[in-house]
């Protein structure tokens, strides 16, 4: 019988944010710096005669919880919206916690949940050695992934510490 043959290896490291990002806009904001600026110094590159950025956002995600409080402050009911970005991500909250008729079907007052919010947004980056690697945000943390050179490691490591968010 035959052997799987491992052919590559690829790592990932994580930085736990010693606070969360406060909310959407704060992570957009970081998010955006590093499609904008470009800090790890990616790369075009070709593929099937396609040229791609050197830093592309390659998935997001925002969710929200609403709470239904009654007049006692006790939990009726919540609600809970994904959405694919910060734009949507806003409307639905404004419109959730603004509708009479979810709220007279909950029997309780609409809350945003802060706390309980998440969002993840990863960008594939093309670092000039070839190699494609991930860096993944979310609300309290950082993830690089799919990487093999430490050096990819070292370089994003470098640029979050100048970032006060990442701390």
């Amino acid at each position: 019988m035959a052997d799987f043959v491992e052919q590559s290896v690829t790592k990932s490291a994580v930085r736990e944010l010693t606070t969360p990002f406060a909310d959407a806009a704060a992570l957009t904001t970081v998010v955006n710096s590093v499609i904008s600026t470009n800090p790890f110094g990616c790369t075009s590159y070709e593929v099937g005669g396609v040229t791609m950025d050197p830093v592309t956002k390659t998935r997001e995600s925002y969710n929200a919880r609403i709470i239904y409080q009654d007049d006692d402050g006790k939990t009726v009911g919540t609600v809970s919206v994904r959405t694919p970005t910060t734009a949507a991500f806003g409307t639905m909250k404004t419109e959730v916690l603004g509708d009479a008729e979810m709220t007279a079907a909950m029997g309780g007052d609409p809350v945003n949940d802060q706390e309980r919010e998440t969002y993840s947004v990863a960008l594939r980056c093309h670092d000039p050695s070839g190699e494609t690697y991930y860096v993944t945000f979310t609300r309290d943390q950082v993830r690089v992934s799919s990487y093999q050179d430490d050096a990819i490691l070292a370089l994003v490591e470098a640029w979050a510490d100048t970032v006060p968010a990442l701390a």
